[in-house]
Order: C-alpha cells, then structure tokens, then sequence
C-alpha cells in the first residue's frame, strides 16, 4: 500500500541526494529495453542548480514480443545503514508532469552477487534473489512531493517480463527485506515499467523512514510469522558438472547436433529452460536458446554472465583475447578483445547485459548475420545472438550460451 504526504513526519535516513552532498552523492547510469530490439527510450541527468535528478523517456512496446518494455535509472555504491528503518518506508521525494503514467516502480539491492543479474532477473531464476521492487504513484502538481512506499511492499521475487510481483510479502515472508538486507543496500533504481506511456519525473531524495513504535510492531509480528531463508544471491556457487540436454522434438531442433555436455564459464550447470515460452522436456538454457526454434525471439536471461555462478570476467584471462566457440559444433565464432581492452569489452557488454562483440572481434567465415531481421547463427545453424548496432557502430549482442563451448577436435 502506497502513502502520499506533503512532507516526510518521521526521522529519515537519507540514501541519495542531488545537492552534491559526498555521502549522499551517486552516480545514476540510465538503461533501456534491450532485449530483442526493444525500442524504449529514456535518459538520466542531474539539474545541479536546482538539485534535483531527471529522469525522462517513453515506454513502448518490444516490436518482436508486443508487450511493453521497460527504462530506469540505477545507481551503484555502498549507501548508509538503514536497517532501523525496518517496518518504516522508502521515501521519495519527487515531482512529475506525467501523474497518470502507471509503471513508476522502485528497487534496491542487497546480496554478495551480481546486482545486474539481479535486478534482471527478479528471483525467477537461479542466483537472482536479492533485488528487492515495488511500484508507486505520483501526485499532480507543481510541488516537490513525498512519496512513502512500505518497505513490506517491496518483494524480491517479481516478473522480469511485467515488473509485478509473483510473490508478496504479505503472501510469503521470504520474500521481504529484512534489517540485515536494509543493512547493506548497494544499488538504488527507479523504473518505468510494463505500462505503455512516457514519463518524466524529477527526484530530490531517496531516504528510508524509521518506523513508529506501532509500524515496528506490526512488522515484527508479521516477519515471526515465518522466518526468511537467506538471499539466494549469497549461497555458494552450484558446481559445474556435465549433463546430457534433451534435444528440442524434431519440428523445432534448429541445431546440427547436441549442445556439448560440458560447456564452459559453467552454463551446463543451467539445467533448466529459464525461457518464457514451453519446449521440450529435459531441454537445458543453452538447448532451449541456442536450437528450439521456438524461442527464437527469445534470450538467455539478461546479465547471465554475471551470475554468481557464471562470472565470466573472473574465468577470462587478465591479459591477451579470448575465443568463443560454437556451444554444439565447436567452431570458432568470436575472439575479444580484439582492437580494445579488456576493460572496453566487459563495459560494452555491462552496458548492454550480453556478451557485445565488435567487427574485429568476428570471425566472419563461421557467424551468419541476417542485417535485416538482426538475426545471427554460426555457419552450423547454432542461434547465437542479435545483430543490434548502436551508436558505436556494428554490434553482435550474443548469448554465452550459445558460445560457451569447447573447440571441435578439428579446430582445437
């Protein structure tokens, strides 16, 4: 439940402010629907005379999925200690021309592992608890207002397709904040999210609301109700083991073989679909993505590389280029960095949440690229990725998955 005030009545706590206040001073990197050629668009700046963030854009529609697509804002770093404000709220203070937009969301995250693996995937798939959202409203007006959003509103477990939760806190306490989780925030997002509409909003503060004696009781009866099990983003790492994937039924097998069952960076220990769209049974992540042609306009989960379990940068090499095989025939289709850093590499595929090669960086007799539909396989008829320039130039957005693979004996 959402409250709307005109001002803050109880001790806050801040997180962030745009006054330039070192404590309280983050920097917010704005980022839009990627997925499949999504066409949202939004930025982020700072008004430094006025203090305040703006945040500004429009949400449409995914072309190849005909549902909306999603923009936000995010800021990393290590933001105070509001554990005490358990059973209070998050409090926004805020303005907006666009009142009647109706996919204001907020999150923040508190783990060990990868906050944008997290805040992509919404605990429906492994690795991903932690990222804690929950939507709000915004008043009319001309006037800077409060918005106060329960923090037993907030859920970690939410569709990555629509924002909403798919459990509530209400419904399961495992799925709340705990003081522990408001202990040691680490990233802050503010989300236009599963609804048509632009939406233009400016943010004086982020802070989080002590609760009243009475807020603090409530929240301790509930949360005694059932005891939360640990973020799952801080359990160890699975173990990488080998596993035989059921090939997709014949109709649908795009692949000229199996995947291999030990693929590397641990994507074979990715035993299940994680794809929104029913295949076959026993199919793995990288069976269902890279070969059942009825996920073709669908990818790997966003910032998979990250994972905890993934973390593909940790397993590259610090110096020299890595080359990225065919996940079922083994042959060579990208070797990065090639013409840039390590670092450049692993920013361009940060920025856009999948492993982004350059031209350079293909190896052009193995990769077909259909520059109309942006569609990209190995010469294998292995489904790679997208071809998704941008304003860099030539872009090759590819699933690890699908280039997770060991060398074929013929090119080892």
């Amino acid at each position: 439940m959402l409250h709307i005030a005109a001002a803050a009545t109880a001790t806050t706590i801040p997180l962030a402010t745009f006054d330039g206040a070192p404590s309280t001073t983050f920097q917010f990197v704005e980022l839009n629907d990627p997925v499949m050629g999504g066409r949202s668009t939004g930025s982020w700046s700072v008004n430094a005379s006025g203090g305040f963030g703006v945040f500004d854009g429009e949400v449409v529609d995914v072309p190849s999925l005909q549902a909306p697509g999603f923009i936000k804002a995010s800021a990393d770093g290590k933001f105070a200690d509001v554990s005490a404000a358990l059973g209070g709220a998050l409090v926004l203070t805020l303005r907006t021309s666009t009142p009647a937009y109706a996919g204001y969301r907020a999150s923040f995250y508190s783990g060990v592992g990868a906050a944008t693996y997290a805040c992509a995937g919404g605990g429906g798939i492994p690795f991903s608890r932690g990222c804690f959202k929950a939507n709000f409203s915004v008043p009319a007006g001309a006037a800077f207002s409060t918005v106060r959003i329960p923090f037993d509103s907030f859920s970690d477990m939410w569709s990555s397709a629509t924002g909403d939760p798919t459990k509530t806190c209400a419904d399961d306490a495992d799925v709340c904040p705990t003081a522990k989780v408001l202990s040691s925030i680490k990233r802050v997002e503010l989300w236009g999210e599963g609804k048509l509409g632009k939406l233009h909003l400016e943010v004086q503060s982020i802070a989080a609301e002590l609760p009243t004696a009475a807020d603090a009781a409530a929240a301790a009866r509930h949360l005694a109700a059932a005891a939360p099990a640990p973020v799952e983003a801080a359990r160890p790492p699975a173990a990488s083991h080998a596993r035989a994937s059921s090939r997709p039924p014949a109709a649908y097998d795009e692949c000229s073989g199996a995947v291999q069952p030990s693929l590397r960076y641990n994507v074979s220990s990715r035993t299940e679909p994680e794809v929104p769209v029913p295949v076959g049974a026993g199919e793995s992540l990288a069976t269902a993505v890279c070969c059942d042609s009825r996920t073709r306009m669908f990818a790997e989960p966003q910032f998979l590389y990250a994972a905890p379990d993934i973390d593909l940068f940790a397993k590259l090499a610090p110096s020299g280029a890595t080359t990225f095989y065919d996940a079922v025939c083994g042959l060579p289709l990208f070797t990065a960095p090639t013409n840039r850093s390590a670092a450049d590499f692993k920013a361009d595929t940060d920025e856009h949440g999948w492993p982004s090669f350059r031209t350079a960086e293909v190896v052009a007799d193995n990769v077909v690229t259909d520059r109309a539909t942006g569609y990209v396989t190995s010469k294998c008829g292995t489904h790679l990725g997208t071809y998704l320039p941008d304003d860099k130039g030539a872009r090759w957005c590819i699933d690890l998955s699908c280039v997770s693979g060991g060398p074929a004996p013929s090119v080892a």
